[in-house]
């Protein structure tokens, strides 16, 4: 046969790619040759077999192609509003209280760290209910609502809710070590900023963005960071050490309740874990006071 009779059906710029093309021809008994044009490697066959060639190659594409992988469907547990008004109730709770007690119960509550080094856990605890002042309490409940909501669909209002206190409480703890004697703080943020971590790293672990690569996949977790970074930082009343130490809690919380079968909890479930975190609360307050 001349040159004439044989038509180019496959190129690519990787040399190895057309190698591969031909051994499926070969391997097909159809006769084939590997060229060069520019930058173009070419696989050339003859003009009579031009087409069962390029069907060989579709075939053994289609065959080998890569299966897409699909994102996990995202279950729902509840719609989140009843961890959320938990929440709500519990942090105005505290304002309506002091005003017909004569307790000072920010004195009582506060997180201070020599008095937790000393044995006063519950303040780890009692400080996340207290909040400096009206802005304060607004910006933590809009915090509170957009994230917690997102806690109690995905892992249920009752445990989700008691993880993010868990979370908010050990922060609390590790702060109160590393801080210095006089260091005090109150605020539901460490809390918070704990359902800005959780959130994100439930849903990557569990694969809900799986399949849109990486930069897709990791977007929420950028996001939360990106969070922390612009709202967790400000003048020097913010406790920035203490939204860090949540934030890095409800990672790692996340990440470990992503293994976990939540289907299995039952709503019954679900209530005695919401009741167990309000108890906790009262129980941290019982002892302030």
């Amino acid at each position: 046969m001349t040159e004439e009779d044989y038509v180019a059906v496959y190129s690519a710029p990787s040399r190895r790619k057309v190698v591969d093309a031909a051994l499926v021809l070969t391997a097909m008994n159809i006769e084939n040759h590997i060229g060069r044009a520019h930058r173009e490697w070419l696989l050339w066959v003859p003009e009579s077999r031009q087409v069962d060639a390029q069907q060989q190659l579709h075939a053994y594409w289609l065959e080998n192609a890569p299966n897409p992988i699909q994102p996990v469907q995202a279950p729902i547990i509840d719609s989140g509003w009843p961890g959320v008004a938990g929440y709500l109730l519990v942090i105005w709770l505290i304002p309506g209280w002091q005003s017909h007690t004569q307790v000072d119960l920010h004195s009582a509550g506060a997180l201070h760290a020599a008095a937790v080094v000393q044995g006063e856990w519950w303040r780890v605890i009692t400080a996340l209910t207290l909040h400096a002042d009206l802005a304060h309490i607004v910006s933590n409940s809009l915090f509170g609502i957009a994230f917690g909501l997102f806690v109690g669909r995905y892992l249920g209002s009752g445990v989700g809710w008691l993880m993010v206190l868990a979370c908010g409480g050990v922060a609390n703890l590790i702060n109160a070590w590393i801080q210095p004697d006089a260091f005090r703080a109150i605020g539901a943020s460490t809390a918070t900023f704990a359902c800005v971590g959780l959130v994100p790293a439930f849903g990557w672990r569990r694969g809900f963005f799986r399949g849109r690569g990486w930069q897709r996949g990791f977007a929420p977790i950028f996001g939360a960071i990106a969070l922390l970074a612009f709202t967790g930082f400000g003048s020097e009343r913010v406790d920035a050490l203490g939204h860090i130490l949540g934030f890095v809690a409800g990672i790692l919380t996340g990440l470990y309740f992503a293994h976990l079968n939540l289907s299995r909890i039952s709503l019954a479930d679900q209530q005695r874990a919401g009741g167990f975190a309000l108890l906790i609360i009262a129980t941290a307050w019982f002892f302030a006071l």
